[in-house]
Parts: C-alpha cells; structure tokens; sequence
C-alpha cells in the first residue's frame, strides 16, 4: 500500500507544480487508476502534513545542492536500471526524497543482492524509506509512543 501512496504523492506534486489549485485535482484519475479512497486520503494527509510543518514541498525546483548529479558507477548500472534511477531522481527533484536519500537507496540495493532491479523495486524501497523516517505513514501501526507522541 505504501508504494500506491507515494505514486500518488507524484501525482499530487506533480499537478501541483503545474500551478493547479490543490482543489481542482482531478482525483477521478487516481480512481481509475485503481487507488483506494483510503490511499488517496493518506497520501492528501502526509502532504497536508508536511505543509502544515512548514515544509516547502511544492517548489518550482528541488532545493539546489553544491554538489552535481549522482553519476552511478559501472557496476551500479548493470543493477540499478535507467527507468529505476530516474524515477529516484524524479522523486528528488519533486522534493519527496534527499540526495542522502538517493545514496541509502543505492546502497541498500547494492547490499540487497538482487541481480537487476526495476521501477517496482525502486518504489518499495522508497515507500520503506519514508516510512522509516515518517511516523504519517505508519499513524495507528506502532505499539510503543514515539518521543514526540502525547497521549491525551
């Protein structure tokens, strides 16, 4: 399911850089592509979420870097194919995930073992990435408060 949430995620920023008021969505499109109200109310939260936090999600470009582009290594390219690399960087430049991000990524398919690895696996890693450094993702699923949880 947390990988259904973070294609909408690209679709919601997406439109939304497009200058498309939060409110004109079309989320007819995400129905008939067979997202769950469910999935498209989670991912509408995380960004209501981020925002609300202060979080400038919806720029006209990711946050500019010092440094240039992650250029992959030989043996990270015979893995990590071209539409699976880009859609980490497309993920970057809509500001859902890091540089830092990127690398972690790579890193945990180089360890994984896995021979080649597509947009698919890119997606589950990612949504596990997300998960893990936002409690949004996961609201009901632990058993123990976090440092910041309050109970009222």
């Amino acid at each position: 399911m947390q990988e259904k949430i973070v294609e909408i995620l690209v679709y919601l920023i997406g439109e939304l850089r497009n200058n498309i008021p939060i409110n004109d969505i079309d989320l007819s499109v995400l129905s008939k592509k067979g997202y769950s109200t469910t999935e498209i109310s989670t991912a509408f939260n995380w960004l209501f979420e981020k925002i609300s936090d202060g979080e400038n999600i919806i720029t006209d470009t990711a946050p500019s870097s010092p440094h240039s582009h992650r250029v992959l290594h030989d043996v990270e390219r015979s893995v990590i194919n071209a539409e699976a690399y880009g859609y980490m960087i497309q993920l970057r430049e809509l500001g859902l995930i890091t540089e830092m991000d990127i690398e972690v990524l790579i890193d945990r398919i180089m360890m994984s073992g896995y021979p080649t690895v597509d947009v698919t696996e890119v997606k589950s890693m990612v949504a596990q990435l997300m998960a893990e450094s936002d409690d949004s993702f996961n609201t009901g699923s632990r058993t123990m408060l976090g440092g910041k949880d309050t109970i009222n």
